[in-house]
């Protein structure tokens, strides 16, 4: 499955602005996702991050692959308000700064499913060059 568009994101995940952080799928199978993001420096979490010297804070790349498996998991999840949460970030390695006007691209990789737990690995690249590697786990949550 391929598809840019926002709207489409939104019906598959909750998340919303400032804190959608995926701004298109570029390819979607199964068990794999790639996604990009495109950071402003209007962005909030850039206005004090720092101020002579903006960067992406390495939670926001984080949240940005959990996003992006969340888009992944949405195949898995009941169409009854139920969502996919984090419920584990392992081993997050920060390589390369990124900065206001700089393009992501998200991949992650569904590894392994064990009951209700969803174990993936999301890795961030600029121009493709590693910035930030996690290993992650969600489950489904139910609403009520």
């Amino acid at each position: 499955m391929t598809f840019a568009n926002l709207e489409k994101i939104q019906t598959l995940i909750p998340h919303r602005k400032p804190m959608l952080l995926v701004d298109e799928v570029v390819t979607q199978s199964d068990k794999h996702i790639l996604c990009k993001k495109t950071f402003s420096a209007d962005d909030f979490f850039l206005q004090g991050h720092f101020p002579d010297f903006p960067l992406v804070p390495g939670v926001i790349l984080c949240e940005c692959c959990l996003q992006s498996g969340a888009i992944l998991l949405s195949q898995f999840t009941p169409q009854d308000g139920s969502v996919p949460v984090a419920t584990r970030i392992d081993g997050a390695k920060f390589k390369r700064m990124v900065r206001p006007g700089e393009t992501i691209e998200i991949n992650v990789t569904l590894n392994e499913v064990v009951s209700s737990a969803y174990f993936m690995t999301g890795k961030v690249t600029v121009e493709g060059k590693l910035a930030a590697r996690l290993d992650f786990a969600c489950s489904i949550a139910t609403p009520g």
